[in-house]
């Protein structure tokens, strides 16, 4: 993480922010004075060097905000006179959106499962379950031998056994209850007690029209400032109630000349899959395979293959509002392929 500075007639401020960051180099490609210089991306990613995967020459760098601007991830940012750049009307912003419709979701947190980067806020409020239950159950204490098989065998672990010793000379002091706070009204302990000393009676079904129907209610966020668009979410959601828009349109093909010896060795190596952000990578019979379903186009993966073996071709970006001729040259690139 760094923030430099350059004061002025304007004052300028640019940061990094090392959490969202995914090393995908685009910044490196972009900058117009090579200031910006991408880290040994792979030890990074295996945690066996502890560094920002950017680092910046604070003496070239001219802070014109192009790193800033071409970050899909909101890794660097430029700020002039205290305001992001990218909140000024007349610099490119990034059309991308991971979003929940609250109207749809059934906060049942597979999209917080998956997420490769933890950036899914999930919180679900279910009813009490004793709302959703009725019944009786009563225990026969002097029937009750304590043999402990209702207990053993509650798949709700509501029945609750005391042994405990008075003194070297007394009998043990027994005790039994249930829990209905647990207590779902199944009946197992009725069954397998050998001395008849349970009574429970089960009137949920009887009773199913009285009983309020569950409310199950809760908050799905996707944080923003983390998210990388992988689509993870939305693939997973089983309600179609995620919709993500990725920052890339195009293709990332595995190219292989065993002429020249340049054979993925995915299971040796697995650059490729260690650096992903979003989870995309799988190692499958030896070979590296990207699933393209949740791939962003970052080129992570591609800046790591030490074969050279990975080719990425972006066809589009959704980089809208780009007014200076000089940049739009400059961020074409990101299009041609890497």
């Amino acid at each position: 993480m760094f923030n430099i500075e350059r004061k002025g007639e304007e004052n300028r401020k640019l940061s990094y922010n090392d959490v969202n960051c995914v090393g995908c180099g685009i910044c490196t490609d972009v900058c117009p004075t090579s200031s910006l210089r991408l880290g040994p991306l792979v030890p990074i990613a295996r945690g066996l060097i502890e560094m920002d995967l950017i680092s910046v020459n604070a003496d070239s760098c001219v802070f014109c905000g192009l790193c800033s601007i071409a970050c899909p991830f909101e890794s660097l940012s430029l700020e002039i006179n205290g305001e992001n750049i990218k909140e000024m009307g007349n610099y490119p912003v990034w059309e991308v959106e991971s979003k929940v419709d609250d109207e749809e979701c059934i906060y049942c947190g597979r999209c917080y499962s998956v997420c490769p980067r933890d950036s899914i806020i999930f919180e679900r409020n279910l009813p009490d379950p004793v709302s959703l239950i009725r019944g009786e159950i009563s225990i026969d204490e002097e029937k009750c031998i304590y043999c402990s098989f209702c207990a053993d065998l509650c798949p709700a672990e509501a029945i609750i056994i005391s042994n405990k010793p008075t003194s070297s000379v007394d009998l043990l002091n027994n005790s039994i209850e249930v829990d209905l706070s647990k207590c779902v009204q199944c009946g197992v302990c009725k069954r397998v007690c050998p001395e008849n000393a349970i009574r429970q009676i089960c009137s949920t079904c009887m009773l199913k029209e009285e009983i309020p129907k569950p409310e199950i209610t809760g908050n799905t966020f996707i944080a923003e400032d983390s998210c990388v668009n992988c689509s993870w979410c939305s693939e997973i959601c089983p309600v179609d109630a995620i919709s993500v828009t990725k920052p890339f349109d195009g293709k990332l093909e595995l190219v292989e000349n065993e002429a020249e010896d340049k054979i993925c060795k995915g299971d040796s190596c697995h650059a490729c899959q260690d650096v992903c952000p979003c989870n995309a990578v799988t190692i499958i019979d030896g070979k590296s395979v990207t699933n393209l379903d949740f791939c962003n186009l970052c080129g992570a993966c591609v800046t790591a293959c030490p074969q050279d073996l990975r080719v990425l071709t972006r066809t589009g970006m959704k980089l809208e509002n780009i007014n200076s001729e000089s940049w739009r040259e400059i961020l074409s690139t990101l299009i041609d392929g890497k």
